[in-house]
């Protein structure tokens, strides 16, 4: 972590940068904060470190996100509910509202005027909310947006306020085309957009695909590249210019048909997976929503027509359900009745066969799990079943 010394200069306060190795009882104390549900204790962590001479920026992304980035890694392990991740989530942010008050952190101004959001449909604010406070430290008037803003209600404020920049933030994949609607509808306001977050991929490929004006892998990186003004955009150009393999309507009749295509290929692999008819509500329920994700992967891997976004999202699935004790043959069986479905789109099939064969290696197809639900509870956070 980075310590600062203040002291006196002929021109006011005076900072001095040293740094030292983040205290490994420190970060340790957070996360144990954070599982138990203590607020107070986890602000307390903060704070003492901001009182100690801790520079707030790598508070902010050293201490509270690194935490954070593990509370992530315990959902998906399944060692964590979706509520108890919620509630750590929130003590998080609430940890850095209070960094925000404390009195040793300054905003001193001068570096312009931007715009931090979550695209439409976005609801993990918490990554936005600390580029926003970064950037404060380093000196922008941030209007920060937070969660699942409305693109027309973003380029309004847009309007009204005339930042220098945008900064969208994108964690689900699936947002890519609301992304890019939203990148396009800023540009032609005349405002630059930087992306950045885990939907736009770890070299930012679907940033650059999408047309964004700049890409950041994280918080530091955005700052700096937002200390050198992004140039204003161009003529705009429509989002089906940058994507013209849209044209075969794929994508568009794929994401249409979402709601037919979740209720066949629940009552197909009901037939092909006997065990789904011994399951109750619940658990048909969350099976239908896991159908949602794969049919929603399926349309935005047609969108930016990229195969590595829906095998990967495949491969991480079959990881969760791993880890959560849910019989594995359930996904490859969804992508044939999809295939059955999607027969007479040549890109769709393309995409499941692909799909299919990345799952090649992940599925045991003699599962012994799988011979009966009655002998597997429902896993620990979700319930899920594919």
């Amino acid at each position: 972590m980075t310590r600062v010394h203040r002291t006196t200069g002929p021109t006011g306060p005076q900072t001095e940068e040293q740094t030292e190795e983040q205290p490994e009882e420190q970060t340790e104390e957070l996360w144990n904060a954070l599982m138990a549900g203590d607020e107070r204790r986890a602000v307390g962590v903060v704070t003492r470190a901001l009182d100690d001479g801790a520079d707030p920026e790598a508070v902010l992304l050293d201490l509270i996100a690194a935490a954070q980035r593990r509370v992530g890694e315990a959902w998906a392990g399944a060692l964590l509910t979706v509520a108890q991740e919620h509630a750590a989530t929130a003590i998080s942010d609430r940890a850095v509202a209070a960094l925000a008050l404390h009195p040793a952190v300054r905003h001193p101004g001068g570096s312009g005027r931007i715009t931090v959001s979550c695209v439409d449909g976005e609801w993990h604010a918490l990554p936005a909310r600390l580029l926003a406070e970064v950037l404060r430290l380093r000196g922008w008037q941030v209007d920060f947006l937070g969660a699942q803003v409305p693109s027309p209600h973003l380029i309004s404020q847009l309007h009204r306020t005339g930042p220098d920049a945008v900064a969208l933030s994108g964690s689900l994949v699936t947002r890519l085309p609301t992304a890019h609607a939203a990148i396009s509808a800023c540009q032609s306001a005349g405002v630059p957009v930087l992306v950045g977050g885990a939907a736009f991929g770890r070299d930012g490929r679907y940033a650059r695909l999408l047309r964004a004006d700049a890409w950041a892998p994280d918080a530091r990186a955005a700052a700096e590249l937002l200390a050198h003004p992004l140039p204003v955009p161009g003529t705009p150009h429509p989002p089906a210019d940058a994507l013209p393999h849209l044209d075969d309507q794929e994508y568009t009749l794929v994401a249409g048909a979402r709601s037919r295509l979740v209720r066949a290929t629940t009552a197909g692999l009901t037939v092909r997976f006997p065990p789904l008819g011994e399951y109750d509500e619940r658990r048909r329920r969350h099976t239908a929503e896991d159908i949602a994700h794969i049919v929603d992967h399926l349309a935005c891997a047609l969108y930016v027509a990229d195969d590595a976004l829906f095998t990967s999202f495949l491969g991480w699935t079959a990881g969760i359900l791993t880890a959560r004790g849910v019989p594995s043959r359930a996904l490859p069986l969804s992508l044939r009745v999809l295939l059955d479905e999607l027969r007479d789109f040549p890109r769709a099939t393309a995409l499941l066969h692909a799909g299919l064969a990345a799952l090649e290696d992940r599925v045991d197809p003699a599962d012994p799990r799988e011979s009966s639900s009655s002998a597997r509870p429902p896993a620990p956070s979700r319930g899920r079943t594919v």
